[in-house]
């Protein structure tokens, strides 16, 4: 069995047997090649080791050849390669040592590079001839074909049953499989109540973080699998709000392909990160019962993205939030065609600081919120007054079901609180009183248990009780009277019980953006962009500095004693004065009473 090419400088060194499989199975499963492994350290005494001289490298036990990255026992082999402790390398196959041509041809250079043999079932092969490196390179070739034909085999047919819909993934809760394997909503009726709240909730609400607080402050929890797939009940948090609106299961569609492997950072390794619906590879609708539909899923999805407050990468609005200046979020600047920012700074500002921060040059423009607001506001109410009793029919409707629907959420809870006491009480009864250690903790049980159901039952009396709908918005009392009269809308705007984030949000079902432009003089141009691509244009008078910025500002200076249109000077100074400031604090100064005061006023 020797070989002519083993010479005595390698028989000085180490030879090393090195030894891999796949998988974790196939190291508990396939014990014959493992055996057959182990056996190469005969192989190497009978090519002329000493058995003292023979070391084994089995540290990549149960890991793929498809990258060395967390292969410890390869790197080994190559840094004691690099060192020149290595005379000959046995393997059973080149396939397990690398099936990556990228870590396969750096190994034979290095052994090429140090004078190491590698030795497989089928010979012995030196890798500084160009005989050698010719057959291991084609080897190396082989393999990294047959690691992907193995891959496209294996997906071949997980592909065709995904493209039917018939791939079982894993479902999340209120979804499972019944014993023929089609897929059912669970038979629990809190766990299918608990999502269809979800989803109302958060068309009313608009925002995962609304629909988390709402739940948290009712005492609702919801239905989650853990890391295992068991069924349980959670407390709600924004992730988990959030994963439920995403999830296309509930919309009834199967979906393949949500997310794909991304490399991280450098030395990050690789993680899966979502792509975008029409990025998805494999869709297949109407293959599960579904809590919504398609079409609201989709809303659903469009409204969860553009609550992201990313402005400048993806054109977002964000979440309607607390704030004084109403067009937080929509909008734009007319002259770059940027988003404009909020700044509460003398009185609150729209402010385009784009060329500032990136190009170092000066602010667009920037614009006093105030009339601004005023006149969006004006524009929006005027928009809305034709459909005002409708829509606050359609309002009060829309709360009455949501209202419902936690109220039947709440005595869900209670009920499933209660079988749950009732069970431990069962358990409790059972057991042997003598058995103080097994009695003691079913004891602690019971008691948790009935804690739990005295903690739904407050939760469900503070939702019954008439404060509760006084605190959420008009009272019961006052719900009759507002959809019965007409134009009621412009106050409930003013009402100081109506936030700010419920304002933006309103002006938002209506409206897209809002470009400005501040323009030279005490006029801004508006224009409204509303959500069916009509745009309307406002003009708004605006507070300027001085004279020579009003609109006639350069014909009063032209001729000091009267004005192009005829007017005196007293007459030009009072308009002066009124348009310095905004229209609304000129409408608010005080007036002299009588024609003596009036006269006083105009000689001062």
């Amino acid at each position: 069995m020797m070989s002519e090419l083993v010479k005595p400088t390698h028989l000085a060194r180490k030879a090393v047997v090195y030894i891999r499989q796949s998988t974790p199975h196939q190291v508990v499963s396939n014990q014959e090649s493992l055996r057959l492994q182990y056996a190469l350290r005969q192989r190497a005494r009978e090519l002329g080791w000493h058995e003292a001289d023979i070391d084994v490298i089995d540290a990549d036990l149960g890991l793929s050849g498809a990258s060395a990255a967390k292969r410890s026992g390869f790197k080994e082999l190559v840094g004691r390669v690099g060192l020149s402790e290595v005379g000959l390398i046995l393997s059973i196959d080149v396939t397990r040592l690398a099936r990556n041509c990228s870590d396969w041809y750096p190994l034979l250079d290095i052994c090429g590079l140090r004078g190491c043999l590698i030795a497989d079932r089928d010979g012995v092969y030196d890798p500084g001839s160009a005989n050698g490196r010719l057959l291991l390179g084609l080897k190396g070739t082989i393999s990294e074909l047959e690691l992907h034909t193995i891959r496209s085999r294996l997906t071949a047919g997980l592909l065709a049953k995904a493209e039917r819909g018939e791939l079982a993934l894993n479902l999340p809760a209120g979804l499972m499989r019944d014993p023929t394997g089609a897929v059912v909503k669970d038979p629990d009726i809190s766990v299918q109540e608990r999502l269809g709240l979800v989803f109302e909730l958060f068309q009313k609400l608009g925002a995962a973080a609304k629909v988390m607080r709402m739940l948290n402050e009712r005492g609702l929890d919801l239905p989650r699998r853990d890391r295992r797939g068991n069924f349980c009940w959670a407390r709600a948090t924004i992730s988990s709000v959030a994963s439920i609106l995403k999830n296309p299961a509930y919309a009834g569609a199967f979906v393949y392909g949500r997310k794909r492997m991304r490399a991280g950072r450098e030395g990050a390794p690789k993680m899966k990160a979502p792509q975008p619906v029409d990025e998805w590879r494999i869709v297949v609708k109407d293959r599960y019962p579904a809590y919504v539909d398609w079409p609201t899923y989709e809303k659903i999805n469009a409204a969860l993205k553009d609550n992201r407050a990313e402005y400048m990468r993806i054109k977002t609005r964000g979440a309607p939030r607390d704030g004084d200046l109403l067009l937080h979020g929509i909008a734009w600047c007319a002259r770059c065609g940027y988003k404009m920012y909020v700044r509460y700074k003398s009185g609150g500002e729209y402010v385009c600081n784009h060329l500032r921060s990136t190009e170092g040059m000066s602010a667009c423009q920037h614009v006093r919120a105030t009339p601004i607001d005023a006149a969006v506001a004006d524009a929006f109410l005027t928009a809305l007054a034709p459909a005002e009793l409708d829509a606050l029919s359609k309002a009060r409707r829309a709360r009455s079901q949501v209202d419902a629907a936690l109220r039947t959420s709440a005595e869900r809870q209670l009920e499933r609180k209660r079988y749950e006491a009732t069970l431990a009480e069962r358990q409790f009864n059972r057991v042997d009183p003598d058995n103080r250690l097994v009695a003691a903790e079913l004891e602690r049980r019971w008691e948790a248990a009935l804690n739990e159901v005295r903690v739904a039952e407050e939760a469900l009396a503070r939702q019954a009780s008439p404060q509760s709908g006084a605190q959420n918005g008009i009272g019961k009392s006052l719900e009759g009277k507002v959809i019965n009269l007409a134009g009621r809308l412009p106050q409930i705007w003013d009402d100081p019980a109506t936030s700010d984030a419920r304002r933006k949000a309103l002006l938002r079902c209506l409206i897209d953006k809002v470009i400005l432009d501040r323009g030279d003089h005490d006029i801004a141009v508006i224009r409204i962009v509303w959500r069916g691509g009509a745009v309307t244009r406002l003009e708004v008078k605006m507070r300027v500095g001085s004279l020579s910025k009003l609109a006639r500002g350069l014909a009063l200076c032209a001729n000091p004693k009267t004005a192009a249109d005829g007017r005196s000077t007293t007459q030009r100074r009072v308009y002066f004065q009124r348009h310095r400031g905004c229209p609304e604090a000129s409408s608010r100064s005080p007036k002299p009473r009588d024609r003596q005061s009036r006269s006083q006023n105009l000689s001062a």
